[in-house]
């Protein structure tokens, strides 16, 4: 278990260097489209459950990998701005429980948010947090 989440952590460092280079960063901070009443599915591989955001509104709400969570999001098309707040979520105990709690430390800390087709890339400043892909 230890080395599959220092594997998942390693990718995201990776994923994250590697993005940093990409022209998505150099959207961030820019106007962006409306996130209100769009369904996203995490782009990357992990054990169990695939996580999800849903964005209804200013609130938020999926699962994220193991337990349901919920919370509130602002969103600022014009600047690109993102933040979670207000988060809570169920509390069943899981194999791939440090999935989960990494998907909402970055949850948390994300700032900033880039969408390009259908990927929704959220930042903190220019550091790549999470990728999504467009569901339904």
């Amino acid at each position: 278990m230890k080395n599959f989440f220092l594997s998942a952590c390693a990718a995201v460092v990776l994923v994250s260097c590697g993005a940093m280079s990409g022209s998505s960063t150099s959207k961030a901070g820019k106007s962006q489209p409306s996130l209100a009443n769009t369904k996203w599915t995490l782009a990357d591989n992990v054990k169990g459950k695939v996580p999800t955001l849903n964005i209804e509104g200013e609130k938020i709400n999926g699962n994220a990998g193991c337990n349901n969570y919920f919370g509130t999001a602002a969103t600022d098309p014009a600047t690109g701005n993102f933040s979670a707040g207000q988060m809570g979520s169920t509390k069943m105990m899981c194999d791939n429980i440090n999935v989960e709690k990494n998907f909402m430390d970055m949850m948390g800390k994300a700032n900033r948010y880039v969408v390009s087709g259908n990927t929704l890339e959220l930042y903190k400043d220019n550091l790549l947090l999470l990728k999504f892909n467009k569901s339904e």
